[in-house]
This record gives structure tokens, C-alpha cells and sequence, in this order.
């Protein structure tokens, strides 16, 4: 790859430097909005969503999608279990694994947390993403994120 000319270079890092700080800033908005209305952190949301939407799931399969270490995740799976929001159930085909499921409790919450985070995102970056800036600005994200994840990239080893 050829080397980038020092403005390139700062324009690079400056697009890091704000989808990071967004980033930032809307998870901690979104964590504010979630413990206020439902007791729960955007990480619980997102690891509820994912068991609703695919049902059957490993542990191995969450830290595959949220791009964190398999320790982490199970640590996330045992405090959603303490809770009353999710279960292990044994795995038929991987005696060493567990398939994970919501309990009605925890199809509740997460039902209930998506419309809170729905409105908040709409509050927070709907005017943002309108029009056709914002269609390219979506269409970027998801290609970059496409890449990243076709490559393998800051996934954890472990």
C-alpha cells in the first residue's frame, strides 16, 4: 500500500478520531437512556437482541459479532443468567458447549429496551443521517465494517 501524504494522513486520522468520539459519546447516551428506563447497559441490549434474533446461539458466536473475547463474553451470558434474562441449555451436537436462549423475562426487556433505543437514535442521529448524505455516510460505515470483518481485523485472539 502506497504511503498516504501527510494531509491525507491527518484527514484519515481525524475521521478516526470522530467516529470514535461518536461512537463514544452515543453508546454512553444509549447506556444513560437504558439503566434510567429498564436497569440494563447498551453491552446487555445488544447481547439480548442477538439471542432473540438468533436463537440457538454459542458464546462463540456473540464474541464473533461483537468482536470480543470469548472470557468477556461468558462473563456478559452468566450476569444476563443471574438476572433471569437468558439461559444455557446443553448443546445435542458439542457436548463442550452451551446454546443460549432468552427466558420471557428477558424477551421482554429487550422488546421494551428496543423501542427505548429506537428513540433515542432517531433523537440523537436521525436529523444527521437524512437525505442523501446521510444514505452515503450509512453506505460507508457498512462497507468499512464489511471489510474490517472479511479481513478479520481487531478480532481477538482469545
Amino acid at each position: 500500500m502506497a504511503s498516504k501524504s501527510s494531509g491525507e494522513a491527518a484527514g484519515l486520522q481525524s475521521f478516526f478520531a470522530d467516529l470514535v468520539r461518536c461512537e463514544t459519546r452515543l453508546y454512553n447516551a444509549l447506556n444513560d437512556r437504558l439503566r434510567e428506563r429498564h436497569g440494563i447497559v447498551t453491552s446487555q441490549f445488544e447481547a439480548l437482541r442477538y439471542l432473540r434474533d438468533h436463537p440457538g446461539s454459542r458464546v462463540a458466536d456473540l464474541a464473533a459479532e461483537f468482536a470480543i473475547g470469548i472470557g468477556a463474553t461468558s462473563k456478559g451470558i452468566d450476569r444476563l443468567e443471574k438476572h433471569g434474562w437468558a439461559v444455557r441449555r446443553p448443546n445435542p451436537a458439542d457436548r463442550r458447549s452451551s446454546l443460549l436462549a432468552l427466558t420471557d423475562d428477558g424477551s421482554q426487556l429487550v422488546d421494551a429496551a428496543e423501542a427505548t433505543v429506537t428513540d433515542a437514535l432517531a433523537e440523537l442521529i436521525g436529523d444527521a443521517l437524512d437525505g442523501p448524505p446521510g444514505a452515503a455516510t450509512r453506505q460507508v460505515v457498512s462497507t468499512l465494517r464489511s471489510l474490517l470483518e472479511r479481513d478479520q481485523v481487531g478480532t481477538p485472539t482469545g
